[in-house]
């Protein structure tokens, strides 16, 4: 039998999932308002809002984005001395209040200082939540709450697609950013009424070290390059194809005749669907990490990546009536796409206390300037060819790199927290 949670502890994981959640329908919703925003905003920054300027300037502010996330790692060593609790706090309102001011936005230069500056919040929530949930739950449920803490994210991606359906179709782009304003009231909760873990109260006893210093230690050196490659990977590889599935559906929708405004509501049941997929993936990946290891587990997840990333947009985005079969292989990324839960599972597992999370913060942080990197590359390809879905097909091919890599990362099945 599994040992019941105390009341601070299903405090805590509610409050890191809420947050999870809200984090997930803030990273979405640029995702979701990209083509309308830059419509608007690009004649006002003096640019021609054509399709291929809209598509390039909108990879030039996801690039911003992903390299504020890359600056997040700074929450690593600020939780590992202060605690988890308050930088989730911190985290929290530090991506709403940018968020919500991305409404306000009169340029795309405005609107890529925003996003930037959301992102360092964006990215430091991850690796607050997930490192409490790791150390705050009993030892024989906490693998299991790393898939459930994972699911957040993309119940966020199911919850931007509601808002985008109903307040981005009515209301339009500014009025979804004022929604990403929400979360201040979860680092409210978080700071009033959720404790530091016990196990950072006693780690924090100990002399201090400096724990960016250590992960590069040679005790940790290895597992650390391996965790930022493997983390990287998958952000390049699920970013692009998620950052791009919402225009995607709205070029699918416009040659199939549908009205801008059934595009708008076909790209949010496109965020849905392949959101559910996420979600499902999630709650099957710490059941498949227990019986199969950690390596195999996420080697079946990078091969689903690689094959419906091909699928979707080196297949059924170039087909004459495209639209369903797009949406159907959307469910199947999607659940591979729950390979995310394997970093809140697997990097706990690597690291003591005392550098646990500034080693999470790292691993999660770090791939994201590689990200930005592969934005760029993203975005001149597109320009250069004009195809969108070629170009986004290309991303399936660090998953194979991936495959390579994982031979080299540490195995931890049936080992405790350290």
């Amino acid at each position: 039998m599994k040992t019941p949670l105390n009341r601070q502890q299903k405090l805590g994981f509610w409050a890191a999932w809420s947050g999870w959640v809200l984090d997930g329908m803030d990273s979405v919703i640029y995702a979701l308002v990209l083509a309308p925003a830059m419509r608007e905003l690009l004649p006002k920054s003096g640019i021609d809002p054509t399709p291929a300027n809209i598509a390039f300037t909108g990879s030039i502010l996801f690039a911003m984005f992903l390299i504020g996330w890359g600056m997040s790692f700074i929450w690593g060593p600020l939780a590992d001395r202060f605690g988890r609790a308050r930088c989730l706090a911190a985290t929290i309102v530090m991506f709403s209040v940018f968020t919500g001011a991305a409404a306000f936005s009169e340029n795309v230069w405005q609107l890529a200082l925003f996003r930037f500056l959301a992102g360092i919040g964006i990215g430091g929530e991850w690796a607050m939540a997930g490192t409490y949930v790791a150390e705050s739950w009993p030892e024989d449920r906490r693998k299991q709450g790393a898939g459930y803490l994972q699911t957040g994210y993309y119940v966020g991606f199911f919850l931007a697609a509601a808002l985008n359906f109903t307040i981005g179709a009515e209301y339009g782009w500014r009025a979804m950013f004022l929604c990403g304003a929400a979360p201040l009231l979860v680092s409210i909760f978080t700071l009033a009424r959720v404790r530091e873990p016990a196990r950072w109260k006693e780690a924090k006893a100990r002399p201090a070290i400096n724990p960016l210093a250590a992960i590069f230690s040679p005790a940790y050196l290895r597992r650390t390059v391996v965790n930022t490659a493997l983390v990287s990977i998958a952000i390049i590889g699920l970013w692009a194809g998620t950052v791009y599935e919402p225009t995607a559906i709205l070029s699918l929708a416009a040659k199939a005749g549908y009205t801008a405004l059934q595009g708008t509501q076909l790209a949010s049941l496109g965020t849905a669907i392949l959101s559910i997929g996420t979600i499902i993936g999630c709650l099957l990946l710490p059941g498949l990490a227990e019986r199969w290891g950690r390596r195999k587990t996420l080697a079946l997840y990078f091969c689903g990546m690689a094959l419906c990333i091909v699928l979707a947009f080196g297949w059924a985005f170039h087909l004459p009536q495209g639209l369903q079969p797009f949406l159907i292989v959307l469910f199947f990324l999607g659940l591979a796409g729950g390979n995310f839960a394997m970093y809140s599972l697997w990097l706990p597992e690597q690291y003591p206390t005392e550098i646990r999370a500034s080693a999470f913060a790292f691993c999660t942080s770090f791939g994201r300037f590689l990200g930005a990197g592969a934005n760029f590359a993203i975005a001149g390809l597109i320009q250069w060819t004009g195809s969108l879905g070629s170009v986004i097909a290309l991303t399936a091919i660090p998953f194979v790199i991936g495959l390579a890599i994982l031979p080299f990362a540490l195995e931890t099945k049936g080992k405790p927290l350290p």
